[in-house]
């Protein structure tokens, strides 16, 4: 297994009053391995604008699926696309990005802002060569990357960002890449998270009322990197030992979910257990400790909450973002470990009917169990590969 992970997260904001984005992305696995990403920029904003770039963005990833050279794509789609009468410019523009061996890259950019690559808090120099498709003028680049690097694709809401509010002429891509340059950290900073700080800055820059819409698209190069989480008691007693150890044998950082849970480690581990009656978050319980594990935390609770924060990561715009990556709760540490660090999560899940919940049909075993599998699906939907072992 390649030791170098791909990480791509994106995050958009809608034109001030507009319900639909003008900006589009899709992303694709190839089956040679390879990852692609299209960034598409409508012109204008609203339904039509969601349409053209839709439409584009879906068109470059099918003919991409089907093999098609990335040129092939472009020349088909430069061909396809309308040109604006009054303005004389395309309705839809966009970036592809192919992302080989996690490292080698290629970029088509088209009428967007120009791909750019943060390394060791600096801007790596892309050697774009203009090329005329289709009589449209396209900038290409290959180039690698290395671990910790970031390539970032933007549609113009980015450079946009407040004029005539809080700047004059807008926010350059200079002062853009300064910005991002300025948060380079190869072993913090997901991709998602990346593309969440600079477009929580860029909603502050429009006053919160966005003149464009505005789309980030973060592509940054990672090590295969393992998180391990353990919750509930195992069916046979005279598993407790053979989990235990297991589980501990495995690399990365160790989770351990419960007090149930967090007793029988502390046994088989011949190691102390020690409760924090501190509560950093009134609504979430204090967290424990046992040397060897990085996190002891209650079980059904904190788990509701790491998977509330999963849902707004993978599906919703990242907001709770700036809650779990500074809090120190149970399920924050969690939060972090799981979506910012880890690459790779393994799930142990012990099915035992737990007699601390016997009395609690909410936290019943089908219900940790549904749980378990939304974990599951959201950590899938950031790219995470999970495995699930019971017991």
């Amino acid at each position: 297994m390649n030791n170098l992970v791909t990480d791509i997260g994106y995050l958009s904001v809608n034109h001030y009053g507009e319900e639909l984005c003008g900006d589009h992305i899709e992303t694709i696995d190839s089956p040679d391995g390879s990852r692609i990403i299209v960034l598409s920029d409508g012109l204008g904003s609203g339904v039509k604008a969601n349409i053209l770039s839709t439409l584009t963005s879906k068109m470059l990833s099918t003919m991409i699926a089907n093999n098609v050279s990335i040129k092939e794509c472009v020349e088909s789609v430069i061909g396809t696309l309308p040109i604006c009468k009054e303005r004389h410019i395309a309705y839809s523009t966009f970036s592809i990005v192919r992302v080989t061996d996690s490292q080698d890259v290629e970029v088509y950019n088209y009428d967007n802002p120009l791909p750019f690559c943060v390394s060791e808090k600096h801007i790596v120099p892309i050697a774009y060569q203009e090329e005329i498709i289709s009589g449209k003028k396209i900038y290409y680049a290959k180039f690698k990357m290395s671990v910790g690097d970031s390539l970032f694709l933007l549609s113009d809401g980015i450079i946009h960002a407040g004029i005539g509010v809080s700047l004059n002429f807008g926010w350059s891509i200079d002062e853009v890449q300064d910005y991002m340059a300025s948060l380079y950290n190869p072993d913090s900073y997901s991709a998602k998270s990346l593309a969440t700080v600079l477009l929580e800055h860029v909603d502050r820059l429009y006053d919160f009322k966005p003149g464009d819409d505005a789309t980030v698209a973060v592509i940054k190069i990672r090590r295969r990197t393992m998180a391990n989480l353990f919750m509930g008691p195992p069916i046979k007693r005279e598993d407790d030992n053979k989990m235990v150890h297991l589980f501990m044998s495995k690399a990365g950082k160790h989770i351990v979910c419960g007090g149930t849970t967090g007793k029988i480690f502390a046994k088989c581990l011949n190691r102390e257990i020690i409760f924090d009656g501190e509560y950093v978050d009134k609504e979430i319980p204090p967290t424990s400790s046992i040397e060897g594990i990085d996190v002891v935390t209650e079980g059904i609770i904190t788990l509701k909450r790491v998977i509330e924060y999963a849902k707004n990561n993978a599906c919703g715009d990242n907001s709770e973002y700036f809650n779990w990556c500074f809090k120190d709760d149970g399920a924050s540490q969690i939060a972090r470990i799981l979506f910012e660090e880890a690459t790779d999560v393994n799930l142990f899940i012990g099915c035992a009917a737990n007699a601390a919940h016997q009395e609690e049909d909410d936290i019943s075993i089908d219900v940790k169990l549904a749980l378990v599998n939304s974990l599951k699906e959201y950590l899938e939907k950031m790219s995470k590969q999970v495995t699930i072992t019971y017991f």
